[in-house]
């Protein structure tokens, strides 16, 4: 009988092997052929070295040890681990080799799961429970230390954020705070060429993850009022439009200052722990010119390539939002209360962010809404992706493990010795950094990029001669393009996980969205980056004498 069902299942939904959203088999093969190719071949003797290497620059080492090997071991063959039975045993060590695999098997899974997520090979819910269970398989972490990796403040955040989101668009207060920023918007050129541009230098200031998490549901009201008024049922272009080019532009106000995020409170650490420490004035007068310029980049770039696919013949996002306000009550009762709580909760992320955390405040928020009756449990099922939490939350894992393992170190080395060799060379030093910088942060946090690269590439300023701050400040802004893979930053996870059709539920932005617009958006910053930054006005700039 079940023999029969489950052949009537397939029956259904067509042969085995025919790919579907979310199931795609032939790649599912590809994928696990080359994964076990990967954990087969013995580890390069790049990693065999780096693991023996005495206090790398960068690895992340438990207390008390000097080597890959002796942090590795101390973790996942501590002395004082009981044996089976009770009784406690000597403890056999992981030998060089083993430890070397360890990050090699690292670098594999991380490669895999990658791959899973760009081409939804698998539904993402099933790639991000795929981490878990690889890491715990192949023994990269202890099972207390993967669950602890899931649940970073990050994690917490984007879920917050979302059900955050859910509220004000339930309450309204989304249209009020739309008719507030887009009043003076009243086309496609303005929103390009001021929106955009206006939001990457609030990103320099702000959180960017709210600013796309409270923006989102205003814009997905434009687009659907902008369909309905030219008689379409949907139109992706303008969609992603709207969207993704929020979700660029809030990316590249990075640069702008030490507040924009905890990449470049890393990068500031790094600098004073040097001994070359760098003021919040001193940061702004060298990064935030590249924010405005880059954020019309963005709009001149999707205004030339992503508007001519429009099936709707404009949009007047100001008139929109004006009449949807319109047709609301006055304001008060819960649009009242939600407005304080979230004055309140950006007060705490201004105040208490660096200390607290964002997770933390934002998780107040949410019982805030249930406490005073504007969420209910069923509107937090039906608004948040948790599919896209999770794959934050996977990530971080990812991350956890890279760090721990020293793959993330090795890879960054390698990232560093394929450079040309002029790219290693004087200033040239900077584009090399920038390069190598702005491609591990599409596939890692930016603030785990940092914190792997930096302490690569800072040293080697008393090498080449070239200013530490130049350095330094190339490896942190270039951390602000992680435009390509939705891992790459929760700006993309919540742009993903929110830009849905009001309506029918269906996605204005996949993966390869973010691979073609954005990857084509990390090219044109890393042009920015170098020639109107670093050799553009930061030519006629004062650098000062450290030492």
């Amino acid at each position: 009988m079940s023999h029969s069902v489950a052949a009537h299942a397939i029956d259904d939904n067509g042969s085995f092997w025919k790919s579907r959203p979310g199931y795609k088999p032939i790649l599912l093969l590809i994928a696990l052929s080359v994964f076990v190719f990967l954990v087969v071949i013995p580890p390069p003797q790049s990693m065999l070295d780096l693991v023996n290497k005495e206090n790398p620059p960068g690895a992340a080492l438990q207390k008390g040890t000097k080597t890959l090997v002796e942090s590795v071991n101390k973790k996942l063959r501590p002395d004082d681990a009981p044996a089976h039975g009770g009784e406690h045993k000597e403890v056999v060590k992981l030998t060089e080799k083993e430890v070397a695999q360890v990050g090699k098997v690292t670098l594999a899974i991380f490669g895999l799961v990658v791959f899973l997520w760009a081409t939804e090979t698998l539904p993402l819910g099933a790639t991000d429970i795929l981490v878990a269970v690889m890491l715990y398989l192949f023994g990269i972490l202890p099972l207390e230390e993967i669950s602890k990796s899931y649940m970073q403040d990050a994690v917490f955040f984007i879920f917050g954020i979302l059900a955050v989101a859910v509220g004000v668009s339930k309450t309204g207060l989304d249209k009020r705070i739309g008719l507030l920023l887009l009043s003076r918007i009243k086309s496609a050129k303005a929103f390009a060429f001021i929106f955009f541009p206006a939001i990457a230098m609030s990103a320099s200031f702000l959180s960017e993850h709210a600013l796309v998490a409270l923006l989102i549901p205003v814009l997905l009201g434009v687009y659907k009022v902008s369909c309905k008024m030219y008689g379409f049922d949907k139109d992706r272009a303008l969609g992603v439009f709207l969207l993704l080019g929020l979700c660029l532009a809030a990316n590249h106000g990075g640069p702008g200052s030490p507040a924009a995020g905890g990449r470049n409170a890393i990068m500031v650490g790094y600098l004073t722990g040097a001994g070359y420490p760098i003021s919040f004035l001193e940061w702004m007068k060298y990064g935030f010119p590249f924010v405005p310029v880059m954020g019309f980049i963005i709009g001149l770039f999707m205004y030339m390539v992503v508007k001519p696919k429009f099936k709707v013949q404009g949009i007047n996002p100001s008139e929109v939002v004006r009449l949807e306000v319109a047709k609301m009550p006055k304001f008060g009762g819960r649009e009242a209360i939600m407005a304080v709580i979230l004055v309140i909760l950006v007060a705490c992320w201004i105040i208490l962010g660096e200390e607290f955390g964002l997770g933390g405040p934002t998780l107040y928020a949410v019982m805030a809404m249930f406490l005073t009756k504007i969420l209910t449990w069923d509107d937090i099922q039906d608004g948040v992706a948790f599919d896209v939490v999770g794959l934050y939350a996977a990530a971080c894992a990812m991350g956890v493990a890279l760090k721990f393992s020293g793959g993330a170190l090795w890879m960054a080395q390698v990232f560093v010795d394929v450079l040309p060799d002029f790219l290693v060379k004087g200033d040239n030093l900077t584009l090399g950094v920038s390069l190598a910088t702005g491609t591990m942060t599409n596939f890692m946090s930016d603030g785990a990029t940092v914190a792997s690269l930096g302490p690569i590439f800072l040293p080697m300023s008393e090498l080449t001669g070239v200013h530490v701050w130049k350095i330094g400040l190339a490896c942190a802004f270039s951390s602000s393009f992680a435009n390509a893979m939705i891992v790459g930053t929760p700006n993309n996870a919540i742009a993903f996980a929110m830009g849905r059709d009001p309506e029918t539920g269906e996605r204005l932005l996949t993966v390869m969205d973010f691979l073609k617009y954005g990857g084509a958006i990390t090219i044109l910053a890393w042009l920015v980056l170098w020639f109107w930054t670093i050799f553009g006005y930061w030519r006629w700039m004062s650098w000062p004498t450290l030492g």
